[in-house]
């Protein structure tokens, strides 16, 4: 129960939001997140899974309305920043470049609080022993977050390669219906051009 208790109380500080967001064409979507205090840790990931170009352009603006991040058809991005000012932040993705293609886009927004949360205190523990556990959940839970962000990398690489199959595939069945066409096109074309040989021939002997 004390380790749930120091666990809780670690990452108690930590608040994260993950979504996935179908982002229609000519669309801009703003998302808002609130930091309570000046300093605060804040860490932006997004990837587009799938459409058009795989894509979007994003911004973040912070309370005062002072562009922190930006950048134009960028198909993924993994930030960090700290918060000079508490307030709202504004995450956006806009999709106003696209005439009919619609983006799905994965995001995780994560605030987190430089300071740390005091753990509870056991009678007869030393501040060692405490610090020790401490920093073995940090480190665990740091790990748990690359495993995360990891997963979402291999999913997106996953999905874009699926998608450049799809349009291969695709490319492969119209090229091939153009070339069944134009064999029967040319095979067409040889049987009037040997009858026309014939036919004159004919005419010629007559």
């Amino acid at each position: 129960m004390r380790t749930l208790a120091i666990i809780s109380s670690l990452l108690a500080a930590v608040s994260a939001t993950a979504l996935t967001y179908k982002l229609e064409a000519h669309e801009k979507a703003c998302f808002f997140s609130n930091v309570e205090n000046k300093g605060t840790k804040v860490a932006f990931y997004f990837a587009v899974q799938s459409g058009g170009s795989f894509d979007v352009d994003y911004s973040v603006v912070g309370p005062n309305e002072k562009v922190i991040l930006d950048g134009t058809k960028e198909r993924q991005g993994d930030f960090v920043f700290t918060a000079n000012d508490a307030g709202e932040y504004r995450f956006c993705f806009n999709n106003e470049m696209s005439t009919f293609a619609e983006k799905i886009v994965d995001f995780e927004i994560a605030v987190e609080n430089e300071a740390r949360a005091q753990l509870p205190s056991k009678q007869g523990s030393s501040p060692e022993q405490t610090s020790v556990l401490e920093e073995s959940i940090l480190k665990l839970s740091a790990q748990l977050s690359t495993v995360s962000r990891n997963q979402k990398y291999f999913r997106t690489r996953e999905n874009r390669n699926f998608s450049t199959v799809r349009s291969t595939e695709k490319r492969i069945f119209n090229f091939s219906i153009i070339e069944c066409g134009m064999m029967v096109v040319m095979a067409g074309l040889q049987v009037f051009v040997v009858r026309f040989f014939f036919q004159g021939a004919r005419k010629g002997y007559v």
